[in-house]
């Protein structure tokens, strides 16, 4: 799938921020005319990521993730800004867990230089990027394929990863609450989620800044259960303070 154009990403984040955008104000912000920007939002409804209404478009209900294919596509950049510092947190010669995430899957790429890692994941698109990394020995959970996402999940994936005490863990979530709130959208994923927090001596949560703005319905943890923040922007004010009265590192990992 190809990648969306500047223009495409900065609309996102315009309907990120105001919940809408409208055809007319955002022909004149970017000095095209009407028709290029309905082309535009209706190739983002295409890829979910938009819907469109008329005279314009909304950002989904929340209740309803977006699809696998189409978050691959949002924040690019820095997504793999944040993939390379999570990397930089992990030593070799060290254990790990990595769960379900288009950012995860960006920390696995930039493992490709590390040595003597032991890697547990219940993502099999990590994996597969994974795979030919010879400092890497893997290890795939056993389970439920979501053909969605790649994911294995479900009560047989939650007994396989407690059987494992690890060094680190790097999570990502679809969605982070003002409160502090890590959450997701797929009870099953969550309870897999929950196991890898368990089973980690670190905690590392990867999510780019379009998290603050989401929701999601289902509850993973506290942030205080995480050890390392990555994102790339600063947090909200609330939020930063949650983190700093938890002890949580935040790490800004610019693109």
């Amino acid at each position: 799938m190809d990648n969306l154009s500047e223009r495409q990403h900065q609309i996102l984040l315009r309907a990120r921020e105001n919940g809408r955008v409208e055809v007319d104000e955002l022909a004149a912000a970017f000095t095209v005319s009407p028709q290029t920007i309905r082309k535009d939002l209706n190739e983002l409804c295409d890829k979910q990521l938009l819907q469109r209404i008329h005279g314009g478009a909304i950002v989904g209900s929340g209740i309803e993730n977006v699809s696998y294919e189409a978050r691959r596509l949002l924040a690019p950049a820095a997504k793999r800004a944040i993939g390379r510092r999570a990397a930089e947190l992990i030593p070799d010669n060290s254990s790990l867990l990595i769960n379900i995430g288009t950012t995860t899957e960006q920390v696995a790429h930039s493992l490709r230089d590390h040595r003597g890692l032991l890697v547990i994941s219940n993502n099999i698109n990590a994996v597969e990027i994974m795979k030919s990394f010879l400092g890497i020995e893997l290890i795939i959970a056993g389970g439920q394929v979501r053909r969605t996402d790649g994911g294995i999940i479900g009560g047989a994936a939650v007994d396989f990863i407690n059987q494992f005490k690890v060094d680190y863990a790097v999570i990502g979530v679809s969605a982070i609450d003002e409160d502090g709130s890590l959450l997701d959208y797929d009870l099953r994923e969550v309870r897999v989620a929950q196991a890898i927090i368990r089973n980690a001596r670190h905690v590392i949560l990867v999510a780019d800044a379009m998290k603050f703005t989401r929701t999601a319905p289902i509850r993973i943890a506290p942030i205080s259960r995480i050890n390392s923040f990555i994102t790339d922007s600063p947090l909200p004010e609330k939020l930063q303070q949650i983190c700093d009265e938890q002890g949580v590192r935040v790490v800004i990992a610019t693109p």
